[in-house]
């Protein structure tokens, strides 16, 4: 059976990458393409955990958080039967949300790129994604979407803090270029073609027809 491909789909938070995901679950749908969709943090105990300390309702340093992340993207990863490595040995193709560059960009202010790299490591020697998407925008306009969509915001979703993210995530994929590939959309466009976008470079990793 063909080996499945792992899509990873990245961007600050305001950046559309909901709305993306729900126009690639249905155009896969579509497609008759088999998929499973996972979402960073997971549901699992770790993952609930997480979810606290994003949403302020507990209090923790970024090295815990981060720490925390790795944790939970390693059970998220190897998982016997529904982790993302054993969901593509079944062909199964998996979109995820965020993968680790997240953790580059949301805490590496605190101690450092290379500290963060290093936490990850483990996660990227397990798995990498055939493909990263990252849906670029201004951050005065995540702000605007924020604003827009959220009851209740997480504690990294202010003007400055996605606008220091933002750069490190660039940071972050300088670093890996030559050994991860991504790919920049603007997300400034309508969902309806930043959609396009997605879908054109996913026809070169999945075989996904562009239209």
């Amino acid at each position: 059976m063909p080996q499945g491909k792992f899509i990873v789909i990245e961007g600050i938070d305001g950046s559309g990458k909901s709305t993306q995901l729900a126009l690639l679950e249905q155009f896969l749908t579509q497609q008759g393409i088999p998929f499973a969709l996972h979402c960073e943090p997971t549901k699992g105990a770790m993952g609930l955990l997480l979810r606290e300390y994003l949403s302020g309702k507990r209090t923790a340093d970024e090295l815990a958080i981060a720490g925390l992340f790795t944790a939970d993207r390693l059970d998220h990863i190897t998982a016997q039967s529904t982790g993302i490595k054993a969901l593509l040995a079944q062909g199964i193709n998996v979109i995820c949300d965020r993968y680790y560059f997240s953790s580059y960009a949301y805490n590496c202010h605190s101690y450092g790129l290379d500290a963060v790299l290093l936490l990850n490591k483990a996660c990227a020697q397990l798995l990498r994604p055939d493909l990263t998407v990252f849906i670029d925008v201004p951050v005065s306009l995540a702000m605007e979407r924020i604003a827009q969509t959220r009851t209740e915001r997480e504690i990294y979703e202010n003007e400055k803090y996605l606008q220091a993210v933002r750069k490190r995530y660039f940071a972050a994929f300088e670093r890996v270029k030559s050994e991860e590939s991504i790919v920049i959309a603007d997300g400034t466009y309508p969902p309806g073609e930043v959609s396009r976008i997605i879908r054109e470079h996913l026809r070169y990793t999945i075989g996904a027809n562009k239209k």
